[in-house]
């Protein structure tokens, strides 16, 4: 184990989420969010059946079950892939990455 690195070769250097009452806050504060996105989507979603029943009329359960859902669906997919790409960039997980294509790619480093 001499000489190698604790935490993988392509890791500059140890992320937050290593330890584990930060990587317990973090991921509760995930979950908080999400849980708040949840709420949120789910009375967007809810509006927009509304207004829909208030333009058009009387619609079918199953109609305004698919458009709550969708609605609900497509924003928490969204709120979900952010919070990861803010997880990931809070705990310092991003810096601790070494990219080995970016002086290649971009022309430039990253240190």
């Amino acid at each position: 184990m001499r000489g190698r690195l604790p935490y993988g070769p392509h890791m500059v250097e140890p992320s937050s989420l290593d330890d584990p009452r930060y990587a317990r806050f973090a991921w509760a504060r995930f979950r908080k969010i999400l849980w708040i996105i949840a709420g949120v989507s789910l009375l967007v979603g809810l509006a927009v059946a509304g207004l829909l029943w208030w333009i058009r009329g009387p619609l079918p359960w199953l109609f305004l079950g698919m458009i709550v859902g969708g609605v609900w669906a497509t924003i928490m997919m969204a709120g979900f892939l952010m919070g990861l790409m803010f997880l990931s960039s809070g705990t310092g997980h991003d810096h601790s990455v070494e990219d080995p294509l970016s002086e290649d790619v971009l022309g430039e480093t990253e240190r």
